[in-house]
């Protein structure tokens, strides 16, 4: 236990005690591999297995001070607490978070061991313990804490209220919460949580991850902020890096649902490109993970349907407002909730947007139109249109797709910057619709240009640093202290 006024001595205590639960977790593991015997029921009992937590308490003598900002504020006194997991992984994240609080309000801060275990899962390096793979689940869930579903969920998130006297989470986010993403996030797009970058992209056509990774291999050459390319399969590239084209060619893509890359920088600034591939769901999953690394922003590149006869294929759709269709949050984020677009992203899309088409004025606002997205679940909703062209014209919609809208409510539901730009390729209301030839006419004019409006924007944003993204528009009247 402690009360530290330091976020950086805080992040340590933390730290060690994640350290020392993760060694007790992994030594009893190997002496029940290597002879059989369980961990004692008194080491469990005194918590060796346990995560840290960290605790804040805010006992003013007046009201909180009206800050303005849109994170590491109190809204009313009491106390705060959530458990931790990773404090190495997450040190800029904390210390960003914790330094704004001990320095404008009168708090007490303590590290202590939680009564949470970590689940043996999370800490089972398969390298080190070799063999544990042969023992039945049931058998080491028996001896070891496990995942537990009732313990992991999103409540913080979803507007859970709390009384007068309760103690609040910290966080929209607990270590069971987290390190159950973490470890999604690997088995969905193939590459260590660790190289997840701060800056992502959605795409969901593994085209636009091709011209992607042919930009950054060159630009890992080049001096810059950016030192390797994570991909696939743990294959990774640098500036030394012989036949490195060919190497990310060759990485295992398809193995994985939801495969990344990541354009790395030494403090995580750098940029992930995740192709999501086609659907509502698959953009829920990953966003629902990747949420708990507390992402600068994230922003959809994809293809769209033009809804206008003054669209051109190859037109751009900078979506401002989305017509929710989609169907997999309306639990959680009812459909009539409004999704604001956020001004800084919406922004910077359409001034990079400028400089990369080159083109500006009344030729821009042709190419480049601001408007509503609907979002379906049904990719041939074509086939249905009759039922639906009352509403999709009531909604004055511009385009259509099936990823923009979960990618942008999600981000608003999650506490996650999002912008979505979408390039027309079929215009089906219109009679040009998607056949293969012009399909591929399309891929070849536009991809390039897309994706390097996304990055553009994305490298812009992260210059600026940040904190400007992180709006208050996101946040709620009882919200945790941390963004």
């Amino acid at each position: 236990m402690s009360n530290q006024t330091n976020p950086n001595m805080i992040v340590d205590e933390l730290e060690t005690l994640y350290a020392s639960a993760v060694s007790a977790l992994t030594d009893a593991l190997d002496r029940f591999l290597r002879e059989g015997q369980p961990p004692d029921g008194e080491t469990r009992s005194a918590g060796a297995f346990c995560y840290p937590e960290l605790v804040v308490r805010y006992d003013p003598d007046g009201p909180p001070p009206p800050i303005s900002r849109a994170f590491g504020k109190m809204s009313e006194a009491g106390v705060y607490a959530s458990t931790i997991t990773r404090p190495a992984f997450f040190r800029d994240y904390l210390v960003e978070q914790l330094t704004p609080l001990l320095r404008d309000y009168d708090v007490e801060v303590e590290v202590r061991r939680s009564t949470s275990e970590i689940p043996y899962a999370y800490v089972w390096d398969q390298g080190q313990a070799k063999g544990l793979d042969e023992i039945s689940p049931a058998e080491l869930a028996r001896w070891f804490p496990s995942p537990k579903l009732q313990h992991i969920g999103d409540e913080v998130a979803d507007g859970e209220l709390f009384d007068v006297g309760d103690e609040r989470p910290i966080a929209l986010f607990d270590a069971p919460r987290v390190d159950f993403s973490l470890n999604r996030l690997t088995h969905y797009c193939g590459t260590p949580a660790a190289d997840f970058q701060k800056y992502i992209l959605f795409t969901n056509y593994q085209r636009y991850v091709d011209v992607f990774c042919d930009w950054a291999v060159e630009r890992v050459r080049q001096p810059g902020p950016y030192t390797r390319l994570s991909v696939v399969g743990g294959q990774s590239v640098d500036a030394d890096t012989p036949e490195a084209r060919e190497l990310v060619a060759n990485a295992s893509w398809g193995r994985f649902q939801m495969p990344a890359c990541h354009l790395m920088t030494e403090d995580g600034t750098g940029i992930t490109l995740v192709n999501i591939g086609v659907g509502p769901s698959n953009a829920k999953t990953i966003t629902d993970h990747l949420a708990v690394l507390r992402p600068q922003c994230w922003l959809m590149v994809g293809h769209c349907g033009g809804l206008r006869h003054s669209q051109a294929i190859g037109d751009y759709v900078l979506a401002h407002a989305y017509l929710r269709d989609d169907h997999v949050l309306d639990a959680v984020l009812a459909p009539d909730i409004p999704i604001p677009p956020i001004a800084e992203i919406q922004v910077a899309l359409q001034e990079v947007a400028a400089s990369v088409t080159g083109e500006s004025g009344g030729a821009l606002k042709k190419r480049l139109r601001t408007g509503t997205v609907v979002t379906t679940d049904d990719r041939n909703w074509e086939l249905r249109f009759s039922e639906q062209a009352r509403r999709f014209n009531q909604s004055r919609a511009i385009a259509i797709d099936m990823e923009s809208a979960t990618i942008a409510a999600n981000g608003f539901r999650l506490r996650v910057p999002y912008g979505v730009l979408l390039c027309v390729s079929d215009k089906p209301l219109h009679g040009e619709i998607k056949l293969p030839g012009a399909a591929n006419r399309f891929y070849e004019k536009a991809i390039g240009e897309h994706i390097r409006i996304g990055i553009e924007t994305l490298e812009r944003l992260a210059k600026d640093g940040g904190s400007a993204l992180h709006s208050r528009k996101l946040r709620a009247f009882d919200e945790p202290p941390f963004r």
